[in-house]
């Protein structure tokens, strides 16, 4: 292991020395976090996203994790979805259940994916709804300085750009304060139209996780973390900043390799 459990003001940095390591630690992270809210509110309300992540998590579908994981308190959405079918190869929702979702025992009608017949707009706000409906019965657990959802972990990726769900820089959704969930229809990266939860509802989350490999994040990643000049872009990754909850960054090396004031261990 190179570096874990350091701590600056943008969270803890878990720095692993290779990709097995890092698979590793983020299961005992999760599977420690479903054991404690279950413990504490019998349900575990976990929000997923897409690409290099889902393969990131294959260690939970393993022993010991597939046996000591209780699945049948899991409750999964996703932070963001590409609006295509689910069947569809850009699915998140596909990537889930082929690497995770139907590996492990999970009830069936705890996965809360989006409509996948309708348009953005009405899947952001379906999806919204769903999410309201859950937050009532208490399923999701409510923020106490906001109405919004206060979902036990949520895992984010990061693009080399710094976009984490489907807020990319320099986008209109970053200022969304009133919705839960909103939708584009302009993405950067193909498929041009999703939705994906806000800034409000990613920073009310008791746990929020930003998983990140490869030396081609790296510059994003040091400006995401690291105290930089003002004139420096503002990454959406940056705007990650949980009101009372915790930020854990899990890095391997390459993608640490630009922090400031890193000592790596041999």
């Amino acid at each position: 292991m190179a570096l874990s459990g350091v701590k600056n003001d943008r969270g803890e940095l878990r720095i692993l020395e290779n990709l097995d390591e890092l698979r590793t630690d983020l299961a005992d992270y999760i599977a420690e976090l479903s054991e404690a809210a279950v413990k504490e509110r019998g349900v575990f309300a976990i929000a997923l996203s897409g690409g290099s992540l889902i393969g990131l998590m294959g260690k939970l579908c393993e022993a010991p994790y597939n046996k000591t994981v209780d699945w049948a308190k899991w409750y999964i959405f996703w932070a963001d979805e590409r609006v295509v079918a689910k069947n569809h190869s850009d699915s998140n929702y596909k990537l889930a259940k082929d690497g995770i979702l139907s590996k492990v025992p999970i009830v069936p009608s705890h996965v809360h994916s989006i409509n996948d017949s309708v348009s953005a707009e009405e899947a952001a706000d379906e999806y919204m709804f769903v999410i309201r409906q859950l937050v009532k019965t208490r399923m999701v657990s409510v923020s106490d300085i906001s109405d919004c959802p206060k979902f036990d972990l949520i895992l984010l990726g990061m693009g080399p750009d710094g976009h984490i769900a489907s807020l990319f820089p320099n986008h209109a959704v970053l200022d969304e304060t009133d919705e839960w969930v909103t939708f584009i229809t302009d993405s950067p990266k193909p498929p041009p139209e999703r939705i994906t939860f806000t800034l409000p509802v990613i920073n009310s989350a008791s746990n929020v996780a930003i998983v990140v490999t490869g030396e081609s994040k790296a510059e994003a990643v040091h400006l995401a973390i690291d105290n930089v000049e003002p004139n420096c872009p503002s990454l959406p990754a940056r705007l990650v900043q949980p009101t009372k909850g915790k930020l854990v960054w899990f890095l391997d090396k390459p993608a640490a390799s630009k922090l400031d004031n890193l000592q790596f261990s041999e």
